[in-house]
């Protein structure tokens, strides 16, 4: 693990379960709003979940709607790369994860990693070039299933992963939302790949996300790799409980 005295810049990184640009329930769309909170944040990697791609429905009857896939309009001029990786597909729509990036974004794929059923999910790993690293940082954007049996074999899909396309050495961030009320992916990702989630790392627990407006679960997750942590945060509650159901993590790694 490479020390935060190696002269080389943080890379601070964001990750929020978006609900498709909807307050909670669908009642509001709020789509420009969370843009700016989101860029108020400034984070050079947003990892985000429920992200629409398309919907035709909703460009014909909602106000504001933005012409550009909802992934392009978040990044707009802040975040000069951007990946999406499809999960869900229905008759007027799409979506999936997104991963939006101040660098180079030189390679990304979507795993499928659905298990069968009605839920689609899938794991977006981008790789990320950072100037003045040798290395290239990995970036996996999560998003899990709601049952437990169906988790586990989506962990144990993201372990074969790492272990086939992340070389050992590299800096590696995989954020997302892992709908693990049951707290059982620290010990799989530690013990299989060498993660660590950076709450527990920084505080002795994961931080509760989950309902924003009154978090008791800890469903989101920042785990890295290579890298240290400094000070990660849950942002408060104003504005966001009134943005996203998932309050959203921010942590400093130093590469």
């Amino acid at each position: 693990m490479s020390s935060a005295g190696s002269g080389a810049p943080p890379l601070t990184v964001m990750t929020v379960n978006i609900h498709k640009g909807f307050t909670t329930f669908n009642r509001k769309f709020i789509l420009p709003e969370l843009r700016d909170a989101v860029r108020k944040v400034g984070a050079d990697v947003v990892f985000l979940q429920e992200v629409l791609g398309t919907h035709e429905a909703h460009g014909k009857r909602v106000d504001n709607w933005p012409e550009a896939p909802h992934y392009e309009f978040l990044a707009d001029s802040i975040w000069p790369q951007f990946a999406y990786g499809q999960n869900m597909v229905y008759p007027k729509g799409d979506h999936g994860n997104a991963i939006m990036s101040k660098f180079p974004i030189v390679h990304y794929q979507n795993h499928d990693v659905s298990v069968p059923g009605p839920e689609k999910r899938g794991l977006l790993h981008c790789v990320l070039r950072l100037p003045g690293h040798g290395r290239e940082v990995h970036a996996i954007c999560v998003h899990l299933g709601l049952a437990e049996s169906h988790r586990q074999q989506q962990l144990e899909l993201l372990c074969g992963m790492v272990r086939s396309e992340v070389p050992d050495d590299a800096p590696l961030v995989v954020a997302g939302d892992f709908n693990d009320w049951r707290r059982r992916a620290h010990d799989v990702l530690w013990r299989e790949v060498g993660l660590r989630e950076v709450f527990v790392t920084a505080y002795g627990e994961a931080a509760k996300t989950f309902p924003a407006i009154f978090p008791l679960l800890s469903l989101d997750r920042i785990y890295v790799r290579n890298c240290s942590v400094h000070l990660p945060v849950v942002l408060p509650r104003k504005p966001w409980s009134h943005l996203s159901d998932h309050a959203p993590l921010v942590a400093e790694l130093h590469l």
